[in-house]
């Protein structure tokens, strides 16, 4: 059996962590104009076209979270990084579009 690269979690599941208080550090990869519109509390912003850059500032044994708009630019960036090492990374499926529908309807959509 295979291992398992990284972590896929649903809405839900980071609905749960968020209530308890056990929310992974969060990475939004969208461009700025989206993450002005609508972004998980607590989000940074890195641009996923700069994962190169950005990517070195990282501890690789952290536990990040990644996300964008419906969850394919952050995939990219999940494959990247653990590609490049990072242990504890996972990413939202369905990205943020999902989470509002799902988890959290006070998350604007667009």
């Amino acid at each position: 059996m295979a291992e398992e690269l990284f972590r896929d979690l649903t809405p839900e599941q980071l609905r749960e962590l968020i209530a308890q208080d056990r929310v992974p550090r969060l990475i939004d990869v969208r461009n700025p104009e989206e993450f002005a519109l609508c972004r998980l509390p607590g989000a940074e912003l890195h641009p996923g076209g700069q994962i190169a850059e950005w990517s070195r500032t990282l501890d690789p044994n952290e536990e990040i979270l990644i996300y964008c708009h419906h969850g394919i630019r952050s995939l990219h960036a999940v494959m990247y990084l653990t590609a490049k090492g990072f242990k504890r990374v996972m990413h939202l499926r369905g990205g943020l579009d999902a989470y509002s529908l799902r988890a959290d309807p006070s998350v604007p959509r667009y």
